[in-house]
């Protein structure tokens, strides 16, 4: 590895007039992570188990949970203390079609509460999973839900109130896929062609533990792999990004300069492929690409620079580093491929002509809209079966990604300008730019519940726990707003 410090014009004339403090900042700032061609890419990539489930006799699809402590190589030359469902890091991927009622048993066998948030998942607000769900120590949480969403790459993690960066660092995460007809056209043979890319950076202290800072790491992992190589067997391979990391964001391409064609984003599948040499990805979004590969070739998947438009932001989200992330190899003989249909799955456009109401959001600092987060406050009220215009407005000089709870919306504008390939699809994650607003239009479709609220918050896992966090409930027409359990988010709810 290598460490590039870029000293800027501003910061010599600051030394030169006695301002050490303040070049020091600003050259800490500049400073960039450079691990191209330093990685070995010595560890077979780990593909997370498919969790196995079963039937029961009201014909939903059960999945057990069981979130643990461990201890897993994760690469400092040393064990590192990790938690992890099912086993000591990660989690299993779930795996349902649209249609099936799942049922997960939640059991916590750490020794302080956690919880598990379905990321991208349309579901009751009772089974959202959210820090008014935390599970006790001991106990056993039990959701059930119908999957009605198009098939996409969602994923789980925990939500306890103040506490999200430390339980996800340290491993509690894991893949949620959902299938339907359109999804099979791809490639979907799972841990074959079709391979959950779980990334995420951590920093270790001197003794191989992971720093609980929610900041960047210097240190990649895929799956819980450090250097991380995948055995290509196939023409194409599908990869599903997501990015897992408490606060980078990263820039994806491939290290020979090819491009990949991105087929989906956080909530499904495009209408049409995009042929791209780069996708950002912020913390909690994902992505679907397909990379077409030659017999007897090594590439790698590299995280490039991606300018967050403010040079702290930059240093601090990972804006100026270039890291390696994962090797895709190929031998002599490649199985055959089907090409990417040039049609993939219709979306039903959502007219802004139908909006009840726009909403305006701004974050600063640690607050949205000027507050930070309360537990038994109801920041927003949303009537059942409406749709709703929400502008997102970032004031300050640290990257923010916007997270929406329960549904998946459309991007309708960024800056005023209309969205990029990347943004064209259903959403439920979007980075922010400075003073510059996004516009997003959502429909809050067949459940309510006055007393239960579902989120909204940045997905920089820090800022969500310092306070950048807001509630919103969605009533029947006419029913007004109840009141939260401040004290529900300390019991089993099984």
């Amino acid at each position: 590895m290598k460490r590039v410090l870029l000293v800027s014009v501003a910061t010599a004339l600051a030394l030169c007039c006695g301002g050490g403090a303040v070049a020091a900042a600003v050259a800490w700032s500049r400073a960039g992570l450079d691990t191209a061609g330093q990685v070995d890419f010595r560890n077979p990539l780990k593909v997370p188990p498919l969790a196995q489930s079963r039937i029961d006799g009201q014909g939903r699809r059960v999945f057990d949970l069981r979130a643990q402590q461990g201890r897993t190589d994760l690469g400092p030359g040393q064990p590192t203390r990790t938690w992890g469902f099912n086993g000591d890091h990660l989690g299993p991927t779930l795996r349902a079609k649209r249609g099936e009622q799942v049922l997960v048993n939640v059991a916590n066998g750490l020794p302080e509460p956690t919880s598990v948030h379905w990321h991208g998942m349309h579901l009751p607000a009772r089974m959202d999973g959210g820090p008014h769900q935390e599970v006790r120590p001991g106990a056993t949480w039990s959701p059930t839900w119908t999957v009605d969403q198009p098939a996409a790459t969602l994923w789980y993690h925990p939500h306890p109130h103040g506490q999200t960066a430390r339980h996800v660092q340290r491993g509690l995460a894991g893949m949620f896929i959902l299938d339907d007809e359109n999804s099979a056209k791809l490639p979907h043979e799972y841990g074959i062609d079709d391979i959950p890319v779980i990334v995420q950076d951590h920093e270790f202290d001197g003794g191989g533990q992971i720093k609980d800072s929610g900041d960047t790491g210097d240190t990649v992992l895929v799956n819980g792999t450090v250097a991380p190589y995948l055995d290509v067997r196939t023409e194409r391979v599908r990869l599903r990004l997501l990015n897992a990391s408490a606060a980078r964001t990263y820039s994806f391409g491939l290290s020979d300069g090819r491009s990949f064609t991105l087929v989906g984003t956080d909530g499904g599948l495009l209408p049409a492929p995009h042929d791209m040499g780069r996708i950002r990805l912020s913390p909690g979004e994902r992505a679907e690409i397909v990379v077409a590969m030659k017999p007897d070739k090594r590439v790698t998947l590299r995280s490039f620079p991606a300018s967050l438009d403010n040079p702290v932001s930059d240093r601090f989200a990972g804006g100026r580093d270039t890291l390696d992330v994962l090797q895709l190899r190929t031998e002599s003989d490649l199985a055959r491929s089907a090409e990417v249909p040039a049609t993939l799955a219709p979306i039903e456009r959502l007219d802004p002509a139908d909006a009840v109401t726009t909403r305006e959001f701004t974050l600063s600092g640690r607050q949205i809209n000027g507050r930070k987060m309360d537990m038994g406050r109801i920041d927003a009220v949303v009537t059942k079966d409406t749709t709703e215009i929400w502008e997102i407005t970032k004031e300050d000089g640290t990257p923010h990604s916007f997270h929406v709870h329960d549904v998946q919306f459309q991007v309708l504008s960024v800056g005023g300008e209309p969205p990029p390939a990347e943004l064209s699809g259903w959403k439920d994650t979007v980075l922010l730019a400075p003073d510059q607003t996004v516009r997003v239009i959502a429909r809050f479709a067949d459940y309510a519940d006055p007393d239960v609220p579902y989120m909204y918050h940045c997905h920089v896992l820090k800022h969500e726990d310092a306070g950048m966090m807001g509630q919103f409930v969605v009533v029947e027409p006419g029913q007004k707003p109840g009141r939260p359990d401040t004290h529900g988010h300390h019991k089993s709810h099984g």
